[in-house]
């Protein structure tokens, strides 16, 4: 503790006004040690607390609502603990640091140094130690996972369809737009994922969620759990069934023909190129744009004869863009064959396609081969022979850059799942495989991990710079071409608040 020093040079010698002794001149007419018993520039700063540590996650409590992680000592931690104290504000604080206590001790000790002018000119410093109690306190994170058994409301989202690449595009927004933050428990099902909550009003922020992001519907039922007759209450557990609409993006479709005439009378055969809220369509034969909104669809509810399962490769023999399209597409006559009767037969095929614009000889494309399938559907077989054309091409594909099992410098976040009481080990296969598949249309097409986050794998310099010279010594046809993710739109990953 210490006074402002002041010019003794100048100033004459004066009495101290309370114990008599000769000090410099200063404006409180007192010495050192007098104003220090007569002032207390602490006064009304508390000197205990008491901090709260979740013991299940070891993170602290930062007020009002936010758990951290910080080590012992840690500047972290510091600044949660000069955070907590009230009256700074009326002091300068100049200092601060720990003192050493015992790990288990449950006692945190700071040292502060303050500084306040006393009386004009003069200035007090003066250093105080704040003791901190840590007391255990469960975190929501932690007590939601540990009341998973005791929900009141779940969502349980199904989609029926032959794999899994809409719910892990679906997990990427829900991430991206922290929808899950108030799910107790996640478990995955075979065709669908479940969604608990602890109440109905979570459930149904969830449902106004998955509403915004993808077209669906629900409805719901409730059980009575128990009943209080005298203060006339009763507990409900709510359940919400939410069903996708079975189309997701790259299936062909056909219209039913009374929709096809409500729409303009539009190609019944039609493509869905993208999925939000509604469903985006695209004609491959002429590049018309359809947009059909859930409720369009749930009234005249139809299916895809084609999905991405029965996607084949096909490769690029001559391509003739006619020069008229609509929107980002670019109608083209193309002829093509199917890579695998390379070496077997001479087989080609003359079609029109809407990706004039992504397409040149010698490309390779993902498409439907129509020629070879069999329909077993109302709608089609009303379709005129130049509706159903023998091959339909969906998505520019690069094969080549497959032959190799690469280390991918990017990775993806997944939800914190439960495998449900029905999943079964080809069930954990199939998720695993249509995981990959997801993962390579993300790396294939920017403008769906647009829409996502992608983070930094570890050590994800050194496998990019690995990738580009993997590239540059198989000297890769239209390598630069491929749509590479960048090291500039990864996410470094942070795990201090996981």
């Amino acid at each position: 503790m210490s006074i402002s020093q002041f010019d003794t040079r100048t100033l004459p010698n004066i009495l101290c006004c309370m114990c008599g002794i000769a000090i410099p001149s200063n404006p409180a007419n007192m010495c050192v040690n007098c104003i220090r018993g007569q002032v207390d520039i602490t006064d009304g700063i508390p000197k205990q607390l008491v901090i709260q540590f979740c013991r299940g996650c070891g993170r602290y409590l930062n007020p009002p609502n936010h758990w951290t992680f910080a080590e012992l000592e840690s500047k972290e931690l510091l600044a949660l603990c000069i955070k907590k104290v009230k009256g700074l504000s009326k002091v300068k604080l100049i200092d601060a640091s720990f003192i050493w206590t015992e790990p288990h001790s449950k006692r945190i000790k700071v040292k502060l140094t303050v500084q306040k002018e006393v009386f004009t000119s003069t200035i007090l410093q003066q250093v105080f130690v704040i003791e901190y109690t840590v007391t255990g306190q469960q975190c929501d994170v932690c007590a939601r996972y540990e009341a998973k058994d005791t929900w009141n409301a779940v969502c349980q989202v199904r989609q029926r369809v032959d794999h899994k690449k809409t719910f892990y595009f679906l997990e990427q927004l829900i991430i991206k737009h922290g929808a899950h933050a108030n799910t107790i428990n996640i478990k995955e099902r075979p065709d669908g994922l479940d969604f608990f909550y602890s109440h109905k009003s979570h459930a149904m922020k969830m449902i106004d969620f998955l509403q915004a992001v993808v077209p669906i519907k629900f409805r719901s039922s409730e059980k009575l759990v128990s009943q209080d007759d005298k203060s006339n209450t009763a507990n409900y557990k709510f359940t919400f069934a939410i069903e996708l609409v079975p189309i997701c993006r790259d299936d062909v479709v056909c219209l039913p023909s009374k929709l096809a005439r409500a729409m303009g009378n539009s190609s019944p055969l039609l493509l869905c190129h993208k999925v939000s809220s509604m469903l985006h369509m695209v004609d491959p034969l002429t590049t018309t744009c359809t947009e059909i909104n859930t409720n369009v669809f749930w009234n005249n509810p139809f299916r895809s004869i084609c999905s991405s399962r029965q996607l084949i490769q096909f490769v690029i023999i001559d391509i003739n863009p006619i020069g008229r399209g609509s929107g980002k597409f670019i109608l083209a006559d193309a002829q093509v064959a199917r890579v695998a009767d390379f070496g077997k037969n001479d087989t080609m095929f003359n079609t029109r396609t809407h990706l004039g614009h992504r397409l040149k000889p010698g490309d390779y494309a993902l498409g439907y081969d129509l020629s070879t399938a069999n329909f077993n559907d109302d709608d089609t077989s009303n379709l005129r022979p130049e509706q159903m054309p023998d091959i339909i091409l969906v998505k520019k594909t690069y094969p080549e850059r497959r032959k190799k099992n690469r280390t991918r410098h990017w990775q993806l976040k997944h939800l914190a799942k439960e495998a449900g009481e029905d999943m079964k080990g080809g069930d954990i296969e199939r998720s695993a495989r249509d995981l990959e598949a997801f993962m390579q249309d993300v790396e294939e097409d920017p403008e769906t991990r647009a829409q996502m986050q992608l983070y930094k794998a570890k050590d994800a310099e050194l496998a990019f710079q690995r990738l580009k010279q993997e590239v540059d010594d198989d000297m890769i046809e239209n390598a630069e071409e491929f749509p590479e993710i960048e090291l500039s739109e990864l996410i470094e990953e942070m795990t201090i608040n996981e």
